[in-house]
């Protein structure tokens, strides 16, 4: 009998099991990337929201290959492991931002209808699996590339992007933020950032406050925090360099770590450093293993968080690690079964990651993996 049998049947005997420990998240991850089927359409640049119920609403993107965006959206049953359509949207889009609101619906937020820039606002509801269109976001030029962070109030604050345009005038108003109002339905302004940022990252505090950090155009190392008792963004410490396209995650001790992304040569970075809201300040902390920006970084049940695809070396790549905050390194884990830019990753329920689509070097993906 090897001892793998013996480890099982001395959990069995207590009454434990692993699929148990999977269920509430205490289980070590194994390392390993698996394949999660494929959804029923390839794109990119789309959002993946875990719903209350466990699944993963999948919503628009790019196809590849066509000018297009995709209204299309679909949910992956992490039980069954598969993928099945959903209600489509009332207009395709991408790079767009969605957040769970309180009630368990799902607010999807602008985007670009693959030629223009739109600042239309729609609700997913579970129980009907459909779209309904709510307030767009009044005179707010931003609607592309900006943030969206769930606050404590329920409330939803938008932040940062850009319009792309070059009218002076509108540009100006991409420093505004909004605040959607579930109950009302409404985005009424809320303060204003001090920089002008997009391809920055929004996270949120323990203590309710949203940090704002960097940003384009070239790379900004300022940050901001976003008070919504007072509905205004106060500027606090700067990062020890300048990036965009990185990534922002919260830890279990409170400090936020600040990964990778790009600098003012649009060259990727491979540092890394951690924010202390206590002191409003920024030190550095260990470096990934490869340089990167556009990947993700999600926060594992276990305190570490697993950084996964994005550019490399101007190459989209496969390869992933874990940094753990207790002796702040990052160390390489395995890698994905393809390559993927443009992907999301998703922490779900059972402790385990889902990653969709993307696209590589061969074209826009439809398949799925999960690190467990």
């Amino acid at each position: 009998m090897t001892i793998g049998v013996v480890l099982l049947f001395a959990e069995l005997a207590c009454g434990r099991t692993p699929l148990d420990e999977r269920a509430t998240g205490t289980a070590e991850p194994r390392g390993v990337f698996v394949s999660a089927g494929s959804m029923t359409v390839a794109r990119s640049s789309h959002t993946a929201t875990l719903l209350s119920n466990g699944s993963v609403l999948v919503a628009g993107g790019m196809p590849g290959g066509s000018s297009d965006c995709l209204g299309s959206a679909e949910l992956y049953e992490p039980k069954a492991g598969r993928f099945s359509a959903t209600g489509g949207m009332a207009v395709g889009r991408a790079e767009h931002t969605a957040a769970r609101l309180s009630n368990g619906q799902v607010l999807i937020v602008g985007g670009v209808e693959c030629q223009r820039p739109f600042k239309s606002a729609e609700l997913y509801g579970p129980a009907t699996g459909r779209f309904t269109s709510t307030a767009s976001m009044g005179d707010r030029a931003t609607w592309e590339l900006a943030t969206e962070t769930l606050l404590p109030s329920g409330k939803v604050l938008i932040a940062g992007g850009t319009d792309y345009t070059t009218d002076a005038s509108a540009s100006k108003r991409d420093l505004y933020a909004v605040l959607y109002d579930p109950g009302a339905g409404t985005f009424p302004v809320t303060g204003s950032l001090n920089v002008d940022r997009v391809w920055n990252t929004a996270t949120l505090l323990a203590d309710g406050q949203v940090l704002i950090v960097g940003g384009a155009d070239l790379g900004l190392a300022t940050a901001e925090r976003y008070d919504p008792s007072r509905a205004t963004f106060t500027p606090t410490g700067s990062m020890t360099v300048a990036r965009f396209n990185h990534s922002a995650t919260l830890l279990g001790n409170g400090k936020v770590l600040v990964a990778g992304g790009g600098n003012y040569s649009d060259d990727e970075l491979s540092s890394a450093e951690l924010y202390d809201p206590a002191t409003g300040s920024f030190a550095v902390t260990g470096s990934m293993t490869i340089a990167r920006k556009a990947h993700t970084a999600t926060l594992l049940r276990n305190g570490k968080v697993l950084v996964a695809g994005g550019s490399s070396g101007g190459n989209v790549t496969a390869s992933a690690e874990l940094y753990d905050p207790e002796t702040g390194t990052f160390e390489a884990t395995s890698s994905m079964s393809t390559a993927r830019g443009g992907l999301t990753a998703t922490l779900l329920l059972d402790g385990r990651v889902l990653i969709v689509g993307g696209w590589n070097s061969i074209g826009t993906l439809a398949s799925a993996e999960v690190y467990e």
